[in-house]
């Protein structure tokens, strides 16, 4: 309970500029879940370099879409996902996130179990507003309280 009102009262003294930023981390699983690739695009810096958790080594923006054409590939679809934030710090004009996301791909019945990972994103305001300039992403384990 003592993180649950740590966690409460770190989040109500959000800046408006990260409030903003959580709002388009939940752009950012709408359009997964929309498969709106165009729109999930937009929300990237063109120099943008990350780590996500299904890459041996870092990807360019030419590549952050990689994750998801391979599972709708495998045909399945993102059914669900929730956010639960862990922290953010703005700093000029960056702001980093921090968050767990539960999601669950499912096949084509609607079968698919949950699976938790911890996201980071770091966000750059510049001329198109907000886009994640940089991040990472790892597998959660099982023993997370």
């Amino acid at each position: 309970m003592l993180f649950l009102l740590c966690s409460l009262s770190s989040f109500a003294q959000q800046s408006s500029d990260e409030q903003a930023v959580w709002k388009l981390e939940h752009s950012y699983w709408d359009d997964v879940k929309a498969l709106d690739l165009p729109s999930y695009k937009e929300l990237w810096h063109p120099d943008f370099v990350g780590w996500p958790s299904v890459s041996s080594r870092p990807v360019r923006k030419d590549h952050i879409t990689d994750w998801i054409t391979t599972s709708t590939a495998k045909g399945l679809h993102l059914k669900s996902y929730s956010l639960e934030p862990a922290a953010s710090q703005m700093t000029g004009n960056i702001v980093v996130v921090h968050y767990w996301v539960t999601a669950v791909w499912a096949d084509k019945d609607g079968r698919g179990d949950p699976h938790t990972l911890r996201i980071m994103h770091t966000w750059l305001k510049g001329d198109k507003g907000w886009q994640i300039i940089s991040g990472m992403s790892a597998p959660e384990s099982s023993t997370r309280k």
